[in-house]
C-alpha cells in the first residue's frame, strides 16, 4: 500500500507526528509511506526511518512570487512540476494529518481520495470538505495523542504504550569545539509572547555553569536569534553561540548534550525527540497540548500566563538531569 501523508509545518507539528509512524510501522510495516512537507523541515521528516520518501514543497515562497509578475510563471511551473510529481506516484490514498484549507488542498494535487479529520477535530473545518474519509479525534488531547489516533483509525489498529518517536542515530555530526559535557539552551521562539526574560536566561545559565560546570551552547534560526544569542552570551565566558545549523545537525548537536533547556518552540520538541533530558519553559502557551512527553528526563514548568521563576526552571533542571 502507497500513502502520501501532508503535514506541511510547523516544525513542532511534524516532530509531535513521528511517534504515529513509529506505530505504524509496528501494526502496519506493509505500507509505503511518503511525506510532503514544507523543504525547510525535511530534515525533521528524514529523522524517521519509516519514510520511504521525502517530497519538499515551498508553498512560502511560491505563494509570495504567485502574486508577482516577474516571478510568476517560475513559481506556477515548480507548482504544477510537484503536481504531476504527486499523480505519477500514484497514490492509494492521501492522509491530511493537518486538518487545515493549505494542506487539503495539496491534498488533493495527488488525485487519489483524501482521509482526515471531521468538521469537529479539524483546526479549520471546511478543509473536511476536501476529504473522502474523516475521523473524530477529540480536541483536547496532546498534539502526539491526537497524531496517533488519527493514524490508528485511518490504518485500523489500536496504538498502546509511550510515545516513541522512533528518531533514527543522526549523522554524527559535531563541532570541532564542542567538547562533552555540555548543555544547550533554546532561548528562541517564533513568537514574542513565548520568550523567557533575558535576565532570567543569564541568572539561570550563570547558576547552571557554576553548580554543574559545564559550558552552554545557544543555537539560533534567524540574524535576529543570532543576535539575541551574542546578547545573552555578552559577558559569559563559559558561554557560546553556535554557527548557523541545519536541522539535522542540530537534532546531532542536542542528542550529544547533557541537558537541553529551552522555551516551547520547535527544538524543545527535537530535544524531547532524540531523548536528552530536558526542560520546557512555558508561557504563552498550553503544556497539557504541545508539551514535552511524560518521562523521568522530561519537565515542563510555566504555563499560559504563568511565568516561571529561575529557581523554579533550575530545580526542574536537577530532577531531569541523571
Amino acid at each position: 500500500m502507497k500513502i502520501l501523508l501532508v503535514r506541511l509545518s510547523s516544525m513542532g507539528d511534524l516532530i509531535h507526528t513521528l511517534p504515529a509512524l513509529t506505530d505504524l510501522a509496528r501494526h502496519r510495516p506493509d505500507v509505503q509511506l511518503d511525506w510532503l512537507c514544507e523543504a525547510a523541515f525535511a530534515d525533521i521528516a528524514r529523522l524517521h526511518s519509516f519514510t520511504a520518501k521525502v517530497l519538499p514543497m515551498q508553498w512560502r515562497q511560491w505563494r509570495k512570487q504567485l502574486l508577482k509578475k516577474e516571478s510568476f510563471k517560475e513559481s506556477f511551473a515548480a507548482l504544477d512540476e510537484l503536481c504531476g510529481a504527486l499523480r505519477a506516484a500514484r497514490y492509494d490514498w492521501v492522509l491530511d494529518s493537518q486538518g487545515l484549507l493549505k494542506s487539503a488542498a495539496f491534498a488533493r494535487l495527488a488525485g487519489a481520495p483524501v482521509y482526515g479529520l471531521d468538521k469537529n477535530s479539524a483546526r479549520e473545518p471546511l478543509a473536511t470538505w476536501a476529504y473522502h474519509r474523516r475521523f473524530a479525534v477529540e480536541t483536547g488531547r496532546d498534539a502526539v495523542w491526537r497524531n496517533r489516533t488519527l493514524f490508528a483509525q485511518a490504518f485500523a489498529y489500536s496504538f498502546e504504550g509511550a510515545a516513541d518517536f522512533g528518531v533514527s542515530g543522526g549523522t554524527g555530526f559535531r563541532l570541532p569545539e564542542m567538547a562533552q559535557p555540555y548543555g544547550v539552551v533554546l532561548h528562541a521562539a517564533s513568537r514574542a509572547d513565548k520568550h523567557w526574560q533575558a535576565d532570567a536566561w543569564r541568572e539561570l545559565m550563570q547558576r547552571w555553569h557554576q553548580e554543574q560546570g559545564l559550558p552552554l551552547w545557544l543555537p539560533w534560526g534567524s540574524d535576529a536569534e543570532r543576535e539575541r544569542a551574542e546578547q545573552l552570551a555578552q559577558g559569559l565566558d563559559f558561554v557560546r553561540v553556535c554557527p548557523p545549523l541545519s536541522l539535522a545537525q542540530a537534532a546531532d548537536v542536542l542528542r550529544g548534550a547533557t541537558a537541553v533547556v529551552g522555551v516551547d518552540t520547535g527544538l524543545l520538541h527535537l530535544a524531547d525527540a532524540v531523548g536528552v533530558p530536558v526542560v520546557g519553559i512555558y508561557t504563552a502557551s498550553h503544556p497539557h497540548k504541545t508539551g514535552l512527553q511524560p518521562s523521568a528526563r522530561a519537565c515542563a514548568v510555566g504555563a499560559m500566563g504563568q511565568i516561571p521563576t529561575v529557581n523554579e526552571v533550575y530545580q526542574a533542571l536537577q530532577q531531569v538531569m541523571p
